[in-house]
């Protein structure tokens, strides 16, 4: 579909569509065990998404274990008392269903995409790996080295991954972010099997878990299926995460990278909150500096027509490719962050220079009202088209949940977007695009023979 259809296609869809009614297609119940569980009905397929999301991630750990909850993900495939190692893998393929997980900063979750008529294997499976995986010493030794190449082939063999990594270990002194979700190397190394039963019993409970299905089915009939696979799993005490706050920074932060590549790499990273932090009822941060930065991102790098794309790619070729990113689902305040790779000839310095240039255009001019009406369209169009997948639904409420968020708010976005000025972004970026929240980092290309001999990478 051309993108010009998509975005006259979606601007008809937001408009002629009201929030509340996709709102009302989702039921929230709990179990007396204090598992959360969420329904949507989408009728359009015979198929259910099924996905049960753990409130804990990286985020999480500390120092000496970090890359535990990731490595507890790979753990959960490996059996329980009732189902031995890939049994779980096995029974949902013989039933033509597809499943998966995936941890990220706040959360670990666990998924599968079946035929309707089969929720109830997906249900009885989850619940038994919930609190009756067996975690055994020989299991973990040989999927930890599964966890260790993963590393080294994503993190460590990948340019631009090992300076988005370090760039995010400078940006943030105390707060938790500052750790990847692989985990570093040396903790890695040295995790045990009851290191994970530990972080197992601690976290993954019906009380600290949130079920979303969505798919063609019917709400009360999957309420029956949720007591009666997830009701006997019996809770446990639950201890909330210290808090672990972000200290202020006084000063724009510098690394570079050496590290065998093709070419240069460059990663601006501004310090910016979340809606999680408005809502909180801070003092210094309102919903609509949120918005209106998830708006910034889209007139940076919101598509060809994009600024980023547009001035630095095309019109002045300083750059081969240039994106900005934004989530404002974070659970605890994050980084607004400018990624871009010079062209060839150029400089990581000269992109930044002309980076710079974009975000102090942004600060003294505000943008005009075709342009925000065209980024507002493409966001938007963006979400429309996401939430037409069942998997995509699910994961907008599973997420929302497990960072801190009704999952309810997921159907104010539009509204909340077509609300921003022109005024709030400028004023957003007046805000947040200042050197004392700045990091960078440039990846410095190196021949791998200039590098010490027992150095993966250096700094």
């Amino acid at each position: 579909m051309s993108r010009l259809l998509k975005l006259t296609m979606a601007s008809l869809a937001f408009t002629a569509m009201a929030p509340s009614q996709a709102a009302a297609e989702a039921r929230e119940f709990s179990l007396e065990n204090g598992l959360k569980v969420v329904v949507q009905e989408d009728h359009r397929a015979p198929v259910v998404v099924s996905q049960v999301w753990y409130k804990v991630g990286s985020s999480y750990e500390h120092g000496g274990i970090t890359g535990i909850s990731h490595a507890l993900e790979h753990m959960m495939f490996k059996g329980t008392a009732r189902h031995g190692p890939g049994e779980f893998s096995r029974i949902i393929s013989e039933h033509g269903g597809e499943e998966n997980a995936f941890t990220g900063i706040d959360y670990t979750a666990y998924f599968q995409k079946l035929d309707r008529a089969h929720l109830a294997v997906s249900f009885e499976l989850e619940a038994d790996r919930m609190r009756g995986l067996t975690l055994l010493d020989q299991e973990f030794a040989k999927e930890i080295k599964v966890v260790m190449e993963e590393r080294r082939l994503r993190t460590e063999d990948n340019p631009e991954a090992l300076v988005n990594e370090t760039a995010r270990a400078l940006s943030f002194q105390t707060s938790p972010y500052r750790q990847p979700v692989i985990g570093w190397m040396n903790d890695i190394e040295q995790l045990n099997a009851a290191d994970l039963r530990a972080w197992y019993q601690r976290w993954y409970a019906p009380n600290n878990a949130v079920v979303v299905v969505v798919g063609d089915i019917v709400t009360d009939e999957v309420a029956a299926l949720a007591r009666k696979y997830f009701g006997p799993v019996p809770k446990s005490p639950v201890l909330p995460a210290k808090s672990r706050t972000e200290v202020a920074q006084k000063g724009i932060r510098r690394v570079t990278v050496r590290q065998p590549a093709k070419v240069p790499y460059l990663f601006m990273g501004f310090k910016v909150p979340v809606l999680r932090t408005a809502i909180g009822g801070s003092k210094h941060v309102s919903r609509e500096e949120v918005y209106a930065l998830e708006v910034l991102a889209g007139v940076l790098s919101g598509g060809d027509s994009a600024r980023l794309n547009r001035r630095l790619v095309r019109e002045r070729q300083i750059a081969a490719a240039a994106n900005a990113q934004y989530s404002l689902t974070d659970r605890l305040d994050s980084l607004f962050v400018l990624e871009a790779t010079p062209a060839e000839g150029r400089t990581p310095q000269e992109l930044e220079t002309a980076l710079r240039e974009e975000i102090a255009l942004l600060k003294t001019k505000a943008i005009d009202a075709a342009e925000l009406r065209r980024i507002k369209t493409q966001v938007i169009a963006n979400d429309v088209y996401e939430r037409d997948s069942m998997f995509y639904q699910a994961m907008q409420i599973g997420l929302m949940e497990t960072v801190g968020l009704d999952w309810r708010l997921k159907d104010q976005y539009v509204d909340n977007i077509k609300a921003v000025t022109a005024e709030e972004v400028q004023s957003a970026a007046r805000k947040y695009f200042v050197d004392d929240g700045l990091t960078v980092a440039i990846m410095q290309p190196v021949s791998s023979i200039s590098l010490p001999a027992t150095a993966e990478g250096a700094l």
